[in-house]
């Protein structure tokens, strides 16, 4: 059998083959469901009836939850969709008084279907238009966000006008495009957490984490990143199903709404590299790549300054308010690394300073995946990279949380540390909200707002903290093992591995961690050993 020829797939890879006795029962696995159990009559009994339900099936019953979240998320945002008649009889929308910071219901989808000229049948990243700074010099603009992103906005908007055209009961416009949009991003939710539970067979109560999550209800329709997280997800599903091409053309048009999902392209090299299976990563890599530059290519070719817009924004902004360099900024009076800037003028230095330090948490990755006695789980390297880039970046718009969402959980499927942070983390929207309101508005404080945040970094430390000793201790992951189980999981070591589930480290690799200084003896596989006592 050749390094790269994938091992005999178990029974147990398939989640139609598993019976009760496989299944992972979140009351008897976590403390803290076990207690909150309490409230409805306990943990399930020894002896009760699993897995025979008909209709309310965990996956069913995961998308209720899901979707009843969702319905929260756009009950949030409904009152920035409240419309009043002007002095002129004018129907309008009524964000007076600064309705969307008061009231918390703050959507770029709102904003955005005029300022990109969406509302004028604009064509995104052909139509331009300018914008007038500051200083009084003026920037030619074009649609700022990735390729397949602009395109769903242009796409929404043309779905809204024949809406319109047809007669259909309807608003204004804006409030029409707004829901067609939350309709389509709760729809690619709704495929994250359906990926989750087909990942997990049998642990499908992990994705209900997910699906109750506050960061949904709040940020799921505060921008479209919903559809980059289903792309990542869907794509490391396809992995865990050994098609590598299909998870590469997955994370690559994911990262054509958000580049994001080509983050995980590296905790995949990592692992295929510390198990000899690089034909697969070679092939998730080049179709990851090619399914995104094809998707770009055609605006690239046809309309080249309107697809660079991203890129240029991206270069040029400056350090945003929930920053760690802001919030330095902020509190000390410092004047950044680049110092005052010009209108348009890229901060370079910091730029730099932030590629950097995300480069030097990937080498740490590298050396942890390399120490790690068991060959990690690729959930739980694919967050610590995402984390890093999130912590060191210039920029974390608050929507960007969901991108950790299901990292974390396919990582960590613990209940009560994910939902402290996922508690704290949506709560950073309220200080968030009243620093833009402004005090003279009677907002908050800009130190209010800044203290948020670093809870909110520190609360985000702490999981990759638990996911770091779960790598370097797999007797504490608790994937790997089960209550009651001295042994790995009956699921298999790595879910998530695909190809590198079951397979072992390469010769090379051993011969290196042997003679490397007061590092332990690495296992065959990437199964822990077995334990001699409980």
């Amino acid at each position: 059998m050749s390094a790269d020829a994938p091992p005999t797939r178990s029974r147990a890879h398939d989640p139609e083959s598993l019976d009760a006795a496989s299944r992972v029962l979140p009351a008897h696995d976590d403390g803290f469901v076990r207690a909150a159990s309490a409230a409805v009559g306990g943990p399930v009994g020894a002896h009760a009836v699993v897995g025979r339900a008909r209709f309310f099936t965990p996956l069913r019953v995961v998308l209720l939850l899901a979707t009843i979240v969702l319905a929260l998320g756009w009950f949030a945002k409904s009152p920035c969709l409240q419309q009043y008649v002007d002095d002129s009889g004018q129907l309008q929308l009524d964000w007076r008084d600064s309705r969307q910071y008061v009231a918390m219901c703050y959507s770029d989808t709102v904003p955005l279907y005029t300022a990109e000229r969406l509302d004028q049948g604009g064509i995104p990243y052909v139509t331009s238009w300018v914008d007038q700074r500051d200083d009084g010099t003026s920037q030619v603009r074009y649609m700022e966000y990735p390729v397949l992103t602009g395109f769903f906005q242009w796409m929404n908007a043309r779905l809204t006008a024949g809406w319109l055209a047809l007669g259909l009961p309807a608003a204004l416009p804006v409030v029409v495009y707004f829901d067609l949009s939350a309709f389509w991003l709760a729809l690619a939710w709704l495929g994250v957490v359906w990926a989750m539970v087909r990942l997990r067979p049998g642990r499908p109560w992990d994705a209900a984490i997910a699906a109750v999550s506050p960061l949904v209800a709040v940020h799921a329709f505060t921008n479209f990143d919903t559809l980059a997280v289903a792309g990542a997800t869907l794509g490391m599903l396809a992995w865990a199903r050994r098609r590598p091409a299909l998870a590469g053309v997955l994370l690559g048009l994911g990262a054509a709404a958000k580049l994001y999902p080509l983050f995980l392209l590296f905790p995949l090299l990592l692992l295929c590299l510390r198990a000899g299976r690089m034909r697969a990563w070679w092939t998730v890599a080049l179709t990851g790549v090619g399914a995104w530059a094809v998707a770009n290519a055609p605006v690239a070719v046809l309309a080249p300054a309107g697809w660079w817009e991203f890129f240029r924004l991206n270069s040029t902004r400056a350090a945003d308010p929930d920053s760690l360099y802001n919030i330095v900024a902020g509190l000390t009076g410092w004047s950044g690394f680049d110092g005052p800037l010009a209108s348009g003028q890229a901060p370079t230095v910091l730029n730099a300073v932030t590629a950097v330090l995300f480069v030097l948490c990937c080498v740490a990755i590298a050396l942890l995946v390399w120490r790690a006695p068991v060959r990690p789980r690729l959930a739980s390297i694919a967050f610590l990279v995402v984390a890093a880039f999130l912590l060191t970046n210039k920029v974390w718009s608050p929507q960007y949380s969901l991108w950790l969402i299901p990292l974390a959980v396919l990582a960590y499927p613990r209940w009560k540390p994910l939902l402290i942070w996922m508690a704290i983390d949506a709560f950073v929207w309220v200080p968030r909200m009243y620093y833009y309101l402004g005090t003279a508005n009677k907002g908050l404080p800009a130190p209010w707002f800044y203290g948020a945040v670093v809870v909110r970094d520190l609360a985000v430390i702490a999981v990759a903290a638990l996911i770091v000793r779960s790598v370097l201790r797999p007797e504490l992951d608790p994937v790997r093992r089960r209550p009651g189980h001295p042994g790995p999981s009956e699921i298999g070591a790595d879910p998530d591995g695909g190809c590198l589930d079951g397979a072992p480290d390469t010769a090379w690799f051993r011969r290196l961690r042997d003679r490397g200084p007061g590092v332990p003896g690495t296992p065959a596989g990437d199964r822990p050993p077995a334990r001699t006592t409980r």
